[in-house]
Protein backbone atom coordinates (compact mmCIF):
# COMPACT_ATOMS: atom_id res chain seq x y z
CA UNK A 1 0.00 0.00 0.00
CA UNK A 2 1.51 3.66 -1.06
CA UNK A 3 3.11 5.52 1.76
CA UNK A 4 0.65 8.45 0.67
CA UNK A 5 -2.44 7.08 2.27
CA UNK A 6 -2.95 8.72 5.57
CA UNK A 7 -5.85 6.25 7.25
CA UNK A 8 -6.66 7.64 10.26
CA UNK A 9 -10.65 8.18 10.53
CA UNK A 10 -10.79 5.03 8.25
CA UNK A 11 -7.85 2.94 10.27
CA UNK A 12 -10.02 -0.04 11.31
CA UNK A 13 -12.48 -0.14 8.72
CA UNK A 14 -11.14 -3.72 8.23
CA UNK A 15 -11.89 -5.13 11.45
CA UNK A 16 -15.40 -6.94 11.63
CA UNK A 17 -16.05 -5.69 14.62
CA UNK A 18 -15.00 -1.96 13.71
CA UNK A 19 -18.50 -0.10 14.65
CA UNK A 20 -18.13 -0.81 17.95
CA UNK A 21 -16.90 0.15 21.49
CA UNK A 22 -14.46 -2.64 21.00
CA UNK A 23 -13.28 -2.41 18.02
CA UNK A 24 -12.77 1.53 18.48
CA UNK A 25 -11.21 1.60 21.70
CA UNK A 26 -11.73 3.96 24.91
CA UNK A 27 -12.46 7.54 23.98
CA UNK A 28 -9.39 8.57 24.94
CA UNK A 29 -9.22 11.89 23.75
CA UNK A 30 -12.62 12.60 25.00
CA UNK A 31 -11.40 12.19 28.39
CA UNK A 32 -7.86 14.29 27.73
CA UNK A 33 -10.29 17.13 26.06
CA UNK A 34 -12.68 17.28 29.81
CA UNK A 35 -9.64 17.80 31.62
CA UNK A 36 -8.71 20.75 29.64
CA UNK A 37 -10.26 24.75 29.40
CA UNK A 38 -13.07 24.33 26.79
CA UNK A 39 -11.48 27.61 25.24
CA UNK A 40 -8.19 25.54 25.44
CA UNK A 41 -10.13 22.64 22.69
CA UNK A 42 -10.79 25.48 20.84
CA UNK A 43 -7.40 26.88 20.37
CA UNK A 44 -6.04 23.77 19.47
CA UNK A 45 -8.62 22.95 16.69
CA UNK A 46 -7.67 26.27 15.31
CA UNK A 47 -3.83 25.40 15.49
CA UNK A 48 -4.43 22.74 13.65
CA UNK A 49 -5.59 24.25 10.99
CA UNK A 50 -9.21 21.87 10.17
CA UNK A 51 -11.40 23.42 7.90
CA UNK A 52 -15.00 22.23 7.48
CA UNK A 53 -15.07 18.69 5.54
CA UNK A 54 -18.43 19.42 4.40
CA UNK A 55 -18.00 21.28 1.09
CA UNK A 56 -17.52 25.03 2.04
CA UNK A 57 -13.91 24.84 3.65
CA UNK A 58 -14.84 27.50 6.31
CA UNK A 59 -11.59 26.99 9.41
CA UNK A 60 -14.10 24.50 12.33
CA UNK A 61 -12.05 26.42 15.16
CA UNK A 62 -12.80 29.84 13.86
CA UNK A 63 -16.63 28.87 13.96
CA UNK A 64 -16.43 27.44 17.27
CA UNK A 65 -15.05 30.55 18.32
CA UNK A 66 -17.99 32.62 17.00
CA UNK A 67 -20.03 31.06 19.74
CA UNK A 68 -21.22 33.96 22.69
CA UNK A 69 -19.98 32.59 25.64
CA UNK A 70 -21.96 33.63 29.34
CA UNK A 71 -24.95 34.69 27.28
CA UNK A 72 -27.37 32.62 29.47
CA UNK A 73 -28.76 30.86 26.45
CA UNK A 74 -28.34 27.02 26.05
CA UNK A 75 -25.76 26.36 23.09
CA UNK A 76 -26.40 23.19 20.55
CA UNK A 77 -24.31 21.18 18.14
CA UNK A 78 -25.81 20.07 14.76
CA UNK A 79 -23.56 17.38 12.87
CA UNK A 80 -24.78 18.11 9.62
CA UNK A 81 -25.25 14.09 8.12
CA UNK A 82 -27.77 14.69 5.37
CA UNK A 83 -25.17 13.86 2.57
CA UNK A 84 -27.47 13.43 -0.57
CA UNK A 85 -24.75 15.50 -3.23
CA UNK A 86 -25.05 12.81 -7.04
CA UNK A 87 -21.37 11.56 -6.39
CA UNK A 88 -20.57 12.21 -2.25
CA UNK A 89 -20.29 9.15 -0.56
CA UNK A 90 -17.94 9.33 2.77
CA UNK A 91 -19.59 10.98 5.24
CA UNK A 92 -22.09 7.43 5.04
CA UNK A 93 -19.57 4.63 4.91
CA UNK A 94 -17.24 6.64 8.05
CA UNK A 95 -21.13 6.35 9.98
CA UNK A 96 -21.39 2.92 8.85
CA UNK A 97 -17.91 1.56 9.58
CA UNK A 98 -16.85 3.97 12.45
CA UNK A 99 -18.91 5.94 14.05
CA UNK A 100 -17.96 6.22 17.66
CA UNK A 101 -15.04 8.33 15.71
CA UNK A 102 -18.27 10.67 15.09
CA UNK A 103 -19.57 10.35 19.06
CA UNK A 104 -16.49 10.86 21.08
CA UNK A 105 -15.89 14.11 18.35
CA UNK A 106 -19.43 15.36 19.53
CA UNK A 107 -18.54 14.78 22.88
CA UNK A 108 -15.05 16.91 22.73
CA UNK A 109 -16.63 19.51 20.32
CA UNK A 110 -19.97 20.01 22.73
CA UNK A 111 -17.63 20.57 25.72
CA UNK A 112 -15.63 23.49 23.86
CA UNK A 113 -18.81 24.97 22.95
CA UNK A 114 -20.29 24.74 26.26
CA UNK A 115 -23.41 22.95 24.47
CA UNK A 116 -24.94 19.96 26.62
CA UNK A 117 -27.33 18.79 23.86
CA UNK A 118 -26.21 17.67 20.48
CA UNK A 119 -27.79 16.26 17.45
CA UNK A 120 -26.86 14.33 14.11
CA UNK A 121 -29.33 15.01 11.45
CA UNK A 122 -28.66 11.94 9.37
CA UNK A 123 -31.12 11.69 5.90
CA UNK A 124 -33.79 9.38 6.44
CA UNK A 125 -33.56 6.67 3.63
CA UNK A 126 -30.18 5.49 5.12
CA UNK A 127 -31.80 3.67 8.03
CA UNK A 128 -28.57 0.58 8.21
CA UNK A 129 -26.85 3.77 8.71
CA UNK A 130 -29.79 5.09 11.15
CA UNK A 131 -29.57 1.87 13.26
CA UNK A 132 -25.68 1.70 13.44
CA UNK A 133 -25.92 5.41 14.99
CA UNK A 134 -28.25 4.25 17.30
CA UNK A 135 -25.89 1.32 18.35
CA UNK A 136 -23.39 3.81 19.06
CA UNK A 137 -25.42 6.25 21.06
CA UNK A 138 -26.38 3.15 23.20
CA UNK A 139 -23.06 2.09 24.16
CA UNK A 140 -21.95 5.27 24.83
CA UNK A 141 -24.96 6.02 27.49
CA UNK A 142 -24.28 2.38 29.04
CA UNK A 143 -20.31 3.39 29.26
CA UNK A 144 -21.07 6.59 30.91
CA UNK A 145 -19.46 8.54 28.12
CA UNK A 146 -23.20 10.24 27.35
CA UNK A 147 -25.95 11.72 29.65
CA UNK A 148 -24.90 13.21 33.36
CA UNK A 149 -21.24 13.11 34.37
CA UNK A 150 -19.71 12.56 31.84
CA UNK A 151 -16.53 10.78 33.09
CA UNK A 152 -16.69 12.20 36.13
CA UNK A 153 -15.81 15.56 35.00
CA UNK A 154 -19.46 17.05 36.11
CA UNK A 155 -19.79 17.73 32.34
CA UNK A 156 -23.91 16.77 30.92
CA UNK A 157 -24.55 15.72 27.57
CA UNK A 158 -27.60 14.48 25.69
CA UNK A 159 -27.13 12.92 22.24
CA UNK A 160 -30.41 13.01 19.94
CA UNK A 161 -29.80 11.11 16.35
CA UNK A 162 -32.37 12.61 13.99
CA UNK A 163 -33.73 11.34 10.92
CA UNK A 164 -34.63 13.54 8.01
CA UNK A 165 -37.25 12.87 5.26
CA UNK A 166 -34.49 12.72 2.32
CA UNK A 167 -34.56 16.40 0.95
CA UNK A 168 -31.32 17.59 -0.42
CA UNK A 169 -32.15 21.28 0.75
CA UNK A 170 -31.38 20.31 4.23
CA UNK A 171 -27.61 19.48 3.87
CA UNK A 172 -28.02 23.81 4.23
CA UNK A 173 -26.99 24.47 7.40
CA UNK A 174 -30.05 26.66 8.29
CA UNK A 175 -32.76 24.71 5.94
CA UNK A 176 -31.60 21.45 8.53
CA UNK A 177 -31.86 23.58 11.58
CA UNK A 178 -35.60 24.41 10.30
CA UNK A 179 -36.12 21.02 9.20
CA UNK A 180 -35.01 19.89 13.07
CA UNK A 181 -37.55 22.39 14.54
CA UNK A 182 -40.44 20.42 12.93
CA UNK A 183 -40.91 22.83 10.33
CA UNK A 184 -40.57 22.36 6.13
CA UNK A 185 -36.61 22.46 5.43
CA UNK A 186 -36.12 25.71 3.36
CA UNK A 187 -32.91 27.90 4.12
CA UNK A 188 -32.84 31.16 6.23
CA UNK A 189 -32.23 34.37 5.77
CA UNK A 190 -28.36 35.57 7.27
CA UNK A 191 -27.82 37.04 9.00
CA UNK A 192 -28.61 36.44 12.21
CA UNK A 193 -25.95 32.95 11.52
CA UNK A 194 -26.45 30.18 13.56
CA UNK A 195 -23.50 31.09 16.40
CA UNK A 196 -25.88 33.70 17.31
CA UNK A 197 -29.49 32.75 16.43
CA UNK A 198 -29.55 29.00 15.54
CA UNK A 199 -31.25 26.18 16.96
CA UNK A 200 -34.27 27.58 18.72
CA UNK A 201 -33.16 30.57 18.04
CA UNK A 202 -29.82 29.75 20.45
CA UNK A 203 -26.26 29.94 19.54
CA UNK A 204 -25.50 26.79 17.30
CA UNK A 205 -22.47 24.84 15.75
CA UNK A 206 -23.35 23.06 12.52
CA UNK A 207 -20.69 21.22 11.20
CA UNK A 208 -20.13 18.17 8.92
CA UNK A 209 -19.51 14.71 10.02
CA UNK A 210 -16.54 14.15 8.95
CA UNK A 211 -14.89 17.87 10.69
CA UNK A 212 -16.82 16.50 13.82
CA UNK A 213 -14.92 12.87 13.78
CA UNK A 214 -11.51 14.31 12.85
CA UNK A 215 -11.04 16.03 16.31
CA UNK A 216 -10.59 13.27 18.43
CA UNK A 217 -7.29 12.50 16.74
CA UNK A 218 -6.56 16.43 16.72
CA UNK A 219 -6.65 16.54 20.85
CA UNK A 220 -5.14 13.06 20.84
CA UNK A 221 -2.20 13.45 19.07
CA UNK A 222 -1.85 17.25 18.71
CA UNK A 223 -2.56 20.26 16.54
CA UNK A 224 0.47 19.97 15.31
CA UNK A 225 0.70 16.12 14.21
CA UNK A 226 -2.64 17.43 12.37
CA UNK A 227 -1.16 20.60 10.51
CA UNK A 228 1.91 18.32 9.56
CA UNK A 229 -0.32 16.72 6.94
CA UNK A 230 -1.91 18.38 3.90
CA UNK A 231 -0.45 21.85 2.45
CA UNK A 232 0.37 24.98 4.13
CA UNK A 233 -3.50 26.23 4.05
CA UNK A 234 -5.11 22.92 3.17
CA UNK A 235 -3.64 21.21 6.22
CA UNK A 236 -4.48 17.99 7.48
CA UNK A 237 -6.21 14.48 5.45
CA UNK A 238 -9.49 13.26 3.67
CA UNK A 239 -11.46 11.11 2.36
CA UNK A 240 -11.12 10.76 -1.50
CA UNK A 241 -14.16 8.95 -2.56
CA UNK A 242 -13.34 8.05 -6.20
CA UNK A 243 -16.84 6.37 -8.19
CA UNK A 244 -17.49 5.70 -11.79
CA UNK A 245 -15.12 4.71 -13.99
CA UNK A 246 -12.16 3.34 -12.56
CA UNK A 247 -10.64 0.04 -11.53
CA UNK A 248 -11.51 0.33 -7.65
CA UNK A 249 -13.55 2.76 -6.57
CA UNK A 250 -14.02 3.62 -2.96
CA UNK A 251 -12.71 5.75 0.10
CA UNK A 252 -9.10 6.59 0.30
CA UNK A 253 -7.97 9.00 3.24
CA UNK A 254 -4.89 10.79 2.23
CA UNK A 255 -3.72 14.50 3.03
CA UNK A 256 -5.17 17.19 0.93
CA UNK A 257 -3.02 18.31 -1.68
CA UNK A 258 -2.77 14.69 -3.42
CA UNK A 259 -3.10 15.12 -7.13
CA UNK A 260 -6.24 12.92 -8.76
CA UNK A 261 -2.98 11.32 -10.90
CA UNK A 262 -1.51 9.79 -7.47
CA UNK A 263 -5.34 8.70 -6.52
CA UNK A 264 -5.63 6.86 -9.81
CA UNK A 265 -2.11 5.16 -9.68
CA UNK A 266 -3.67 3.51 -5.87
CA UNK A 267 -7.12 3.33 -7.86
CA UNK A 268 -5.62 0.93 -10.80
CA UNK A 269 -6.22 3.61 -13.38
CA UNK A 270 -9.06 4.13 -15.12
CA UNK A 271 -11.04 0.88 -16.39
CA UNK A 272 -8.97 -0.90 -18.23
CA UNK A 273 -9.02 0.06 -22.33
CA UNK A 274 -10.21 3.59 -21.94
CA UNK A 275 -8.82 6.98 -21.01
CA UNK A 276 -10.33 9.80 -18.15
CA UNK A 277 -12.39 12.53 -20.39
CA UNK A 278 -13.68 14.38 -17.35
CA UNK A 279 -14.15 14.54 -13.77
CA UNK A 280 -15.69 16.10 -11.05
CA UNK A 281 -12.99 17.40 -7.73
CA UNK A 282 -15.95 17.49 -5.16
CA UNK A 283 -19.22 16.26 -6.51
CA UNK A 284 -21.82 17.19 -9.21
CA UNK A 285 -22.19 21.16 -7.59
CA UNK A 286 -18.21 21.92 -8.53
CA UNK A 287 -17.03 22.71 -12.13
CA UNK A 288 -15.86 19.95 -13.56
CA UNK A 289 -12.19 19.20 -14.76
CA UNK A 290 -10.66 17.45 -17.83
CA UNK A 291 -7.61 15.14 -18.44
CA UNK A 292 -5.38 18.48 -18.55
CA UNK A 293 -6.65 19.06 -14.51
CA UNK A 294 -4.86 15.56 -13.28
CA UNK A 295 -1.84 16.97 -11.58
CA UNK A 296 -3.65 19.62 -9.85
CA UNK A 297 -3.44 19.41 -5.67
CA UNK A 298 -6.34 18.73 -4.43
CA UNK A 299 -6.41 21.25 -2.09
CA UNK A 300 -9.00 24.46 -0.99
CA UNK A 301 -6.32 26.76 -2.78
CA UNK A 302 -5.37 25.29 -5.88
CA UNK A 303 -8.56 23.78 -6.97
CA UNK A 304 -10.33 26.85 -6.72
CA UNK A 305 -7.19 28.99 -8.21
CA UNK A 306 -8.74 26.37 -11.51
CA UNK A 307 -11.66 27.32 -11.67
CA UNK A 308 -13.47 24.95 -9.34
CA UNK A 309 -13.89 24.03 -5.80
CA UNK A 310 -12.70 21.13 -3.42
CA UNK A 311 -16.01 20.71 -1.99
CA UNK A 312 -16.66 17.34 -0.56
CA UNK A 313 -13.60 15.61 -2.76
CA UNK A 314 -16.23 13.13 -4.57
CA UNK A 315 -14.17 12.53 -7.13
CA UNK A 316 -16.76 11.19 -9.73
CA UNK A 317 -14.47 9.65 -12.94
CA UNK A 318 -15.77 9.70 -16.48
CA UNK A 319 -14.25 8.08 -19.51
CA UNK A 320 -14.57 8.76 -23.06
CA UNK A 321 -17.65 6.51 -23.56
CA UNK A 322 -19.61 8.95 -21.60
CA UNK A 323 -21.88 11.99 -23.04
CA UNK A 324 -21.04 15.34 -21.74
CA UNK A 325 -24.49 16.43 -22.63
CA UNK A 326 -26.77 13.43 -20.64
CA UNK A 327 -24.21 13.56 -17.68
CA UNK A 328 -25.28 17.43 -17.27
CA UNK A 329 -29.04 16.32 -17.57
CA UNK A 330 -29.03 13.93 -15.49
CA UNK A 331 -27.24 16.35 -12.45
CA UNK A 332 -29.99 19.15 -13.85
CA UNK A 333 -32.88 16.82 -13.43
CA UNK A 334 -31.16 16.40 -9.79
CA UNK A 335 -31.39 19.99 -8.83
CA UNK A 336 -34.80 21.04 -10.29
CA UNK A 337 -35.98 17.60 -8.35
CA UNK A 338 -34.44 18.80 -4.80
CA UNK A 339 -34.65 23.28 -5.63
CA UNK A 340 -37.31 24.00 -2.79
CA UNK A 341 -39.11 26.37 -4.59
CA UNK A 342 -38.37 29.55 -1.80
CA UNK A 343 -36.92 31.76 -4.38
CA UNK A 344 -37.73 32.58 -8.31
CA UNK A 345 -33.97 31.64 -9.66
CA UNK A 346 -33.75 28.51 -8.48
CA UNK A 347 -37.09 27.25 -8.33
CA UNK A 348 -37.58 28.17 -12.27
CA UNK A 349 -33.81 28.53 -13.47
CA UNK A 350 -33.52 24.86 -12.67
CA UNK A 351 -36.64 24.03 -14.17
CA UNK A 352 -35.59 25.63 -17.79
CA UNK A 353 -32.58 24.18 -17.26
CA UNK A 354 -33.41 21.02 -17.54
CA UNK A 355 -36.16 21.32 -20.66
CA UNK A 356 -33.65 23.05 -22.43
CA UNK A 357 -31.09 20.53 -21.94
CA UNK A 358 -33.64 17.61 -22.87
CA UNK A 359 -33.96 19.07 -25.76
CA UNK A 360 -30.05 19.72 -26.68
CA UNK A 361 -29.84 15.89 -25.63
CA UNK A 362 -32.17 14.72 -28.41
CA UNK A 363 -30.47 16.34 -30.84
CA UNK A 364 -33.46 18.82 -31.58
CA UNK A 365 -31.61 21.96 -30.08
CA UNK A 366 -30.02 24.92 -32.43
CA UNK A 367 -26.26 26.79 -31.19
CA UNK A 368 -28.47 29.46 -29.77
CA UNK A 369 -29.63 26.83 -26.77
CA UNK A 370 -25.85 26.74 -25.32
CA UNK A 371 -26.43 30.75 -25.20
CA UNK A 372 -29.94 29.80 -23.41
CA UNK A 373 -28.67 27.46 -21.11
CA UNK A 374 -25.86 29.82 -20.07
CA UNK A 375 -27.95 33.10 -19.70
CA UNK A 376 -30.21 30.87 -17.10
CA UNK A 377 -26.94 29.96 -15.32
CA UNK A 378 -25.98 33.90 -14.78
CA UNK A 379 -29.30 34.17 -13.85
CA UNK A 380 -29.15 31.56 -11.02
CA UNK A 381 -25.49 32.27 -10.21
CA UNK A 382 -25.51 34.75 -6.69
CA UNK A 383 -28.91 35.38 -7.24
CA UNK A 384 -30.88 32.33 -5.38
CA UNK A 385 -31.11 32.20 -2.16
CA UNK A 386 -29.08 29.57 -1.07
CA UNK A 387 -25.88 27.97 -2.70
CA UNK A 388 -28.05 24.84 -4.33
CA UNK A 389 -28.95 27.39 -6.80
CA UNK A 390 -25.75 28.28 -7.28
CA UNK A 391 -24.21 24.62 -7.18
CA UNK A 392 -26.63 23.66 -10.18
CA UNK A 393 -25.26 26.09 -12.27
CA UNK A 394 -21.06 24.73 -11.97
CA UNK A 395 -22.10 21.75 -14.49
CA UNK A 396 -23.76 24.25 -17.17
CA UNK A 397 -20.67 26.60 -17.40
CA UNK A 398 -18.15 24.19 -17.12
CA UNK A 399 -19.27 21.81 -19.54
CA UNK A 400 -20.33 24.36 -22.11
CA UNK A 401 -16.72 25.78 -21.77
CA UNK A 402 -14.57 22.20 -21.94
CA UNK A 403 -17.20 20.17 -24.10
CA UNK A 404 -19.27 23.24 -26.08
CA UNK A 405 -17.95 21.13 -29.59
CA UNK A 406 -19.54 17.97 -28.07
CA UNK A 407 -23.29 20.14 -27.70
CA UNK A 408 -23.13 20.84 -31.17
CA UNK A 409 -22.49 17.38 -32.65
CA UNK A 410 -25.55 16.56 -30.65
CA UNK A 411 -28.20 18.63 -33.74
CA UNK A 412 -25.61 18.55 -36.01
CA UNK A 413 -26.32 14.62 -36.61
CA UNK A 414 -29.96 15.10 -34.90
CA UNK A 415 -28.97 13.11 -31.74
CA UNK A 416 -26.45 11.58 -29.13
CA UNK A 417 -23.00 10.58 -30.71
CA UNK A 418 -22.87 8.17 -27.88
CA UNK A 419 -24.29 4.86 -27.15
CA UNK A 420 -25.52 5.22 -23.34
CA UNK A 421 -24.71 1.41 -22.83
CA UNK A 422 -20.61 1.63 -23.24
CA UNK A 423 -20.40 3.67 -20.76
CA UNK A 424 -21.98 1.02 -18.13
CA UNK A 425 -20.55 -1.98 -16.48
CA UNK A 426 -22.61 -4.53 -18.57
CA UNK A 427 -21.95 -2.06 -21.45
CA UNK A 428 -18.37 -3.73 -21.60
CA UNK A 429 -19.51 -7.27 -21.52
Amino acid sequence: MSTTLTPVLTANWDRADSFTLDGYGPYDAAKKALGMDPDAVIQAVKDSGLRGRGGAGFPTGMKWGFIPQGDGKPHYLVVNADESEPGTCKDIPLMMANPHALVEGIIITSYAIRANHAFIYVRGEVLHVIRRLHAAVREAYEKGYLGTDVFGSGYDLELVVHSGAGAYICGEETALLDSLEGFRGQPRLKPPFPAVAGLYASPTVVNNVESIASVPSIIGNGADWFAGMGTEKSKGFGIFSLSGHVTRPGQYEAPLGITLRELLDMAGGIREGHQIKFWTPGGSSTPIFTDEHLDVPLDFEAVGAKGSMLGTRALQIFDETTCVVRTVLRWTEFYAHESCGKCTPCREGTYWLKQVLKRLEKGQGTEEDLTTITDIADNILGRSFCALGDGATSPIHSSVKYFREEYLKHFEIGGCPFDPKKSTLWGEQ
